[in-house]
Formats: structure tokens, C-alpha cells, sequence
């Protein structure tokens, strides 16, 4: 779960709810530049983080009772497994983003070394089984990893007031992206979208309370917090 702290408490944005968000850019991408295999990669987008469920998962708090940002989390075989087997019974080439995802966000953890190499090791035949190229799953892993970072960048409110530029990602053209904010909207330059204004949408839940006695009351909280609709314009409107 992606967690920020404000004067109202705890803000939790789940990681589905993330993930459907990175979905919601990525849907939006240029159809000139859109990557092999579309519909896959929006997909697998949508989807990178759905096994991750803070309604069944463990540990959601730390030792002085708060809950865990996922920047703190750490490997987590079972999980990992559960999401390619997932991937497995959908999509060749779901299953070779996915991977590509969990060797980005897990590649220098010690713990995941073995399972990485294991995913190394499927590539080649899951690429042959999908019939695509190697270039296909980079082209349509760069977007993700774009999706996933813009996201990630709304959910954390890391949008930089003031006109200030930040680095999103590189793209599957290859381009450096960048956003500001200006007049109540997240200007991206260059553009990369297929409409020069959407809104996007996210569900953030609140909760007063700021520390829990076990993970059961915490997940109870979370079930019942007050949950805002977020929504955020971003246009290619520059001043």
C-alpha cells in the first residue's frame, strides 16, 4: 500500500488502486506509438500489483504500530509466484511483463535472486510461446514502467508545486518524460497521449487513527475507512 501522512492522518491508496490508475494512463497512450501486443500491455498494467491485497496480506504495520509504506516492504516469494502462476493462466505475454516488473522492483534484493534468475531462465520460451520479439517486450515494458512511475508519483503526491519539472520515465520511444503542475493540472512534456486533456481517477482511504494494535485491527480500519475519490486533470495546456 502506498501511505502518506497529512494533518487529517493516514492516507492509503491500495496497491490495485494504483494499479488501476498506472491502467488509466497507459489506456491513454497514442495509438502511433502504442507497443506489439495492446491490449496485453494494458492488461498487464492494470494488473501488476492485483496480488498485492492489504485485505489478506501481512505485515501491514510496523513496530510502533503504523503501517508500512510499500518503499519498505522487501521480497516476497510466495507473493511473486502467485503472481506469475496468475500471469501464467492468462498471457505468454503478460507473464513476460510481469516478470520484467518484479526483476525491476526486486532485482537487488538478495532474497530474490534465485526466483529472478528462474524468471531469466523462462524468457527465451515464454517469447518464443507468445510468439514476439525481444524488442516487442521491451517496447511494452517501458510503458508500463512509465504508467507504473506516473502513478506512483500521483499516489505519493510527489507532483511538485510551483511549475517545478520531474522526471517521470523514459518511454517506449525511448524519450525522457517530464510533468509540472500549472493551473490545477499535471502538464507532461513532450505529450505522449492520444487527447490533449483527461482527467484520471483514484480511490484514497482516511483514517484518524495513527497506530494500531495488530495487523487485524489495522485491516479492520481499512475496510471501513472513509474513502475520497481523487481526481486529477492532466493536459497538454502549457501557460
Amino acid at each position: 500500500m502506498i501511505v502518506n501522512y497529512n494533518s487529517k492522518g493516514w492516507q492509503i491508496t491500495t496497491q490495485r488502486a494504483h494499479g488501476l490508475l498506472a491502467g488509466q494512463i497507459c489506456a491513454r497512450w497514442k495509438l502511433a506509438n502504442q507497443p506489439e501486443r495492446w491490449f496485453d500491455t494494458l492488461v498487464a498494467t492494470t494488473e501488476h500489483d492485483d496480488v498485492y491485497n492489504e485485505f489478506e496480506r501481512k505485515p501491514l504495520i510496523d513496530d510502533n504500530g503504523a503501517p508500512i509504506n510499500f518503499t519498505e516492504t522487501s521480497f516476497d516469494l510466495e507473493a511473486c509466484q502467485k503472481q506469475i502462476d496468475m500471469a501464467l493462466t492468462k498471457s505468454r505475454f503478460i507473464t513476460l511483463l510481469i516478470s520484467r516488473h518484479i526483476d525491476f522492483t526486486h532485482g537487488e534484493d538478495p532474497l530474490a535472486v534465485d526466483f529472478i534468475s528462474m524468471l531469466k531462465n523462462n524468457e527465451k520460451k515464454w517469447i518464443r510461446e507468445a510468439g514476439v520479439t525481444k524488442i516487442d517486450v521491451d517496447r511494452a515494458y517501458e510503458l508500463l514502467e512509465f504508467c507504473d512511475a506516473f502513478s506512483l508519483l500521483i499516489c505519493q503526491d510527489q507532483v511538485p508545486p510551483e511549475n517545478r519539472l520531474l522526471e517521470i520515465s523514459k518511454g517506449p520511444d525511448g524519450k525522457s518524460y517530464q510533468l509540472h503542475e500549472e493551473s490545477g493540472s499535471i502538464v507532461v512534456d513532450p505529450w505522449p497521449f492520444t487527447t490533449d486533456e483527461f482527467v484520471l481517477t483514484y480511490e484514497v482511504r482516511s483514517l484518524k487513527q495513527l497506530k494500531f494494535e495488530d495487523d487485524e485491527q489495522f485491516c479492520e480500519a481499512l475496510k471501513k475507512a472513509l474513502i475520497k475519490v481523487k481526481q486529477i486533470k492532466v493536459s497538454n495546456i502549457k501557460g
